[in-house]
């Protein structure tokens, strides 16, 4: 009787908070170990989500405006050209506003001419070997604001179920050890629940947009721009498992 009353306080302590309002009881009479554990799986990305978007200058609104007007149809344009279709694309941001952000070297009329600003962004999604030519194509059509790139899975479920499981794994190993300090036999899992698994992406902090100074909407005959060499970067799924396991 000794043994259960101090199984049952290891066990109950190691309840965590979110599991406060359930109603699983854990005491000397239903002799049980829970333990709470975390795991994750990893996998190489298949998505690369690419960040393509323009910033185009000029002295007043109506200028600014129709100079991105036909800079956002020649980056969607380059885009289609390269195959990617349009529920690739997601819009993720645009705007028209008044400058306020000057470098203190410039002139007044340098000034003059950067009154208004113009910004447009979207989000292409493609597979990773296509990202560095989706990025050089834009860049060529003006997209001066191009390079970001965020890396999904297309499976999430998979992965989010893989993780859980090691998580599982790993519940019971620990209570197997917490059984053998006891000198009790560990028993079948009665109870197992996970919180919803968070992805963590891993994304490089710095250089992530190619900035090539103003749009420039000359006729002048583009220089071949070369593809960047880019591979696909880890995704990892966490999992948190809570188990009871009954011991005998």
């Amino acid at each position: 009787m000794r043994i259960s009353s101090w199984i049952a306080v290891c066990a109950f302590l190691t309840v965590p908070a979110y599991l406060a309002g359930q109603s699983i009881q854990i005491n000397r009479e239903n002799k049980t170990i829970a333990i709470s554990t975390t795991d994750e799986a990893t996998t190489t990305a298949d998505i690369a989500a690419v960040t393509v978007g323009f910033e185009v200058f000029g002295p007043d609104a109506e200028t600014v405006y129709a100079d991105g007007g036909k800079l956002s149809h020649a980056v969607l344009e380059a885009l289609h050209k390269a195959g990617v279709d349009d529920k690739s694309i997601e819009s993720s941001g645009q705007g028209l506003q008044r400058n306020t952000n000057f470098d203190d070297k410039d002139k007044p009329e340098q000034r003059a001419r950067k009154q208004f600003v113009m910004r447009q962004s979207w989000e292409v999604s493609v597979p990773p070997q296509s990202a560095g030519s989706i990025i050089r194509d834009a860049v060529a059509a003006g997209a001066n604001q191009s390079g970001a790139i965020e890396w999904r899975v297309a499976d999430r479920k998979a992965l989010q179920a893989k993780a859980a499981e090691s998580a599982l794994v790993k519940a019971r190993e620990v209570a197997n050890h917490m059984a053998e300090g006891l000198h009790v036999k560990l028993g079948s899992l009665i109870y197992a629940s996970n919180e919803t698994p968070n992805v963590k992406l891993f994304i490089p902090k710095a250089d992530r947009f190619l900035n090539t100074e103003s749009a420039s909407l000359s006729g002048t005959v583009p220089i071949p721009l070369p593809t960047l060499e880019i591979r696909p970067q880890t995704v990892r799924e966490e999992a948190t498992v809570y188990a009871v396991f009954a011991i005998e």
